[in-house]
């Protein structure tokens, strides 16, 4: 579908003002950095580091990911911008190294600040403090940069999603009798694991990650699904917690569960269509990029210079902001919608009065 758009027709679909690519000869490192909207503020994101298919699919990605960042900033509140970045690797198992990771942040200091990198798929805190040799501009290490994982603010703000979804659908907020099936158990889902289960949820797991599966079966007493099961398994929740497009409109009719609600980014294919989709089916859906936002809400409030306490407030926000944006979906095409048209509203600075922002 995408590789057939020029690269202008595509930053022009999506409203980009920027799409940098670099190589580093010494290291061989390929990125892409895209700005999405600096138009609240400078563009926190993170850095993806995987193996692509393609340059036209690594485009793809980045442009996807960068968009969802300026709208989760937005109707988070904060004065930020959306951006991301994609470090194409060359193979599956390729290494991470200090040498590929200050080429990185190198690249990243170029953009005087407008964009400011963190962690995403790939990436881990010392990735971070590696790239931090070579930047200010980067968020989420914990010796040379400051922030640290910023994976269980996201999983709370999922929780806090979560638990709207629950209480819209008239199950109230108690999750004991709920069954969650969670696709994906790497740090934010096994985050989740630990706050779903603690608060009496049964969790079902999957994982192409054998290990992570292992271990949230071990400690939090979750059950094991194959793979290819977890997406169409019966639950109250179906939380996709790992890469993006795990729901289309061909998977919609076949799903088992009464509410769609998770922390990966670009949960469904075609958000617009498949939103309305769900809708239709009776699946109450939380908008990834409003549930998911803890993360952000973490790096960029430190960032902003937000006290612990106002940070802890912010992410507890999710709860009411999803609530708020559930019922502004019933009389919308669907909740996806009525999200957009918050986080729009506040890009352009033309946000009606009685909408929750902080």
């Amino acid at each position: 579908m995408h590789d057939n758009d020029s690269i202008f027709e595509q930053l022009v679909d999506r409203g980009h003002e920027r799409l940098c690519f670099h190589h580093d000869e010494e290291t061989g490192l390929k990125a892409i950095v895209a700005i999405h909207s600096t138009k609240l503020g400078n563009a926190l994101g993170g850095t993806r580091r995987w193996y692509y298919e393609s340059e036209a699919d690594a485009v793809y990605d980045v442009l996807r990911l960068s968009k969802g960042m300026t709208y989760k900033a937005a109707v988070s509140g904060l004065p930020m911008g959306g951006a991301k970045s994609v470090i194409m690797l060359p193979h599956r198992k390729h290494p991470k190294t200090e040498h590929e990771a200050r080429a990185m942040g190198a690249f990243v200091d170029t953009f005087d600040g407008a964009y400011i990198a963190a962690e995403d798929v790939g990436v881990d805190t010392q990735f971070i403090d590696w790239m931090a040799a070579e930047t200010s501009h980067v968020m989420g290490g914990e010796t040379v940069s400051r922030g640290g994982d910023p994976s269980p603010w996201t999983a709370m703000g999922t929780f806090h999603g979560m638990r709207a979804c629950l209480i819209h659908s008239g199950r109230g907020e108690d999750f004991s009798g709920v069954t969650v099936a969670l696709q994906g158990v790497g740090h934010v889902g096994q985050n989740l694991c630990r706050l779903l289960t603690d608060a009496g949820a049964t969790v079902l797991v999957a994982d192409i990650n054998k290990e992570c599966v292992d271990r949230v079966v071990d400690t939090c007493g979750c059950t094991a699904v194959h793979d290819a099961d977890i997406l169409s398994a019966e639950c109250d929740i179906l939380a996709p917690c790992a890469l993006g497009n795990a729901i289309d409109g061909r998977l919609i009719p076949n799903l088992r569960c009464s509410i769609l609600c998770g922390a990966a980014n670009n949960i469904l294919g075609d958000p617009e269509e498949d939103a309305v989709a769900l809708k239709a089916a009776g699946i109450v859906y939380g908008p990834d990029f409003v549930v998911n936002a803890g993360g952000l809400i973490h790096l960029a409030g430190m960032h902003l210079g937000m006290s612990d306490e106002l940070l802890q407030t912010k992410n507890d926000e999710i709860f009411e902001t999803t609530a708020q944006i559930l019922r502004r979906g019933e009389e919308m095409d669907s909740t996806y919608a009525a999200a957009v048209d918050i986080a729009k509203q506040r890009i352009s600075g033309t946000q009606e009065t009685g909408v929750h922002a902080s």
